[in-house]
Protein backbone atom coordinates (compact mmCIF):
# COMPACT_ATOMS: atom_id res chain seq x y z
CA UNK A 1 0.00 0.00 0.00
CA UNK A 2 1.30 3.41 -0.58
CA UNK A 3 -0.07 6.72 0.70
CA UNK A 4 0.05 10.27 -1.52
CA UNK A 5 0.30 13.10 0.99
CA UNK A 6 -0.30 16.39 -0.17
CA UNK A 7 0.71 19.73 1.62
CA UNK A 8 -2.80 21.85 2.10
CA UNK A 9 -2.04 24.18 4.52
CA UNK A 10 1.23 26.05 4.79
CA UNK A 11 3.92 25.68 8.30
CA UNK A 12 5.21 28.86 8.15
CA UNK A 13 3.85 29.52 11.83
CA UNK A 14 4.35 26.01 13.09
CA UNK A 15 7.12 24.95 15.30
CA UNK A 16 10.34 24.58 13.85
CA UNK A 17 9.97 20.61 13.97
CA UNK A 18 7.22 20.61 11.63
CA UNK A 19 8.43 23.12 9.21
CA UNK A 20 11.46 20.64 9.13
CA UNK A 21 9.22 17.52 8.79
CA UNK A 22 7.25 18.94 5.71
CA UNK A 23 10.34 19.88 4.29
CA UNK A 24 11.51 16.44 5.19
CA UNK A 25 8.64 14.87 2.82
CA UNK A 26 9.84 16.94 0.38
CA UNK A 27 6.46 19.64 0.33
CA UNK A 28 7.54 22.55 -0.40
CA UNK A 29 4.32 24.41 -2.03
CA UNK A 30 0.72 24.17 -1.09
CA UNK A 31 -0.77 21.39 -3.21
CA UNK A 32 2.45 19.50 -3.74
CA UNK A 33 2.21 15.90 -3.57
CA UNK A 34 4.27 12.77 -3.10
CA UNK A 35 3.64 9.11 -3.14
CA UNK A 36 5.33 7.03 -0.16
CA UNK A 37 5.36 3.56 0.62
CA UNK A 38 3.33 2.34 4.09
CA UNK A 39 6.01 2.66 6.55
CA UNK A 40 6.12 3.52 10.05
CA UNK A 41 8.60 6.19 9.82
CA UNK A 42 6.27 7.49 7.24
CA UNK A 43 3.24 7.44 9.17
CA UNK A 44 5.07 8.56 12.57
CA UNK A 45 6.47 11.67 10.69
CA UNK A 46 2.66 12.60 8.68
CA UNK A 47 0.96 11.81 12.11
CA UNK A 48 3.01 14.55 13.77
CA UNK A 49 2.08 17.20 11.03
CA UNK A 50 -1.79 15.95 10.25
CA UNK A 51 -3.24 19.33 10.32
CA UNK A 52 -0.83 20.42 7.76
CA UNK A 53 -1.21 17.78 5.13
CA UNK A 54 -4.15 15.54 3.66
CA UNK A 55 -3.83 11.55 3.38
CA UNK A 56 -4.92 9.35 0.90
CA UNK A 57 -4.40 5.58 1.04
CA UNK A 58 -3.50 4.33 -2.69
CA UNK A 59 -3.84 0.27 -2.91
CA UNK A 60 -1.02 -1.74 -5.92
Amino acid sequence: MKLQVTLVKSPVSSKPNHIKIVKALGLHKIRSTKVFEDTPSIRGMIFKVKHLVSVVEISD
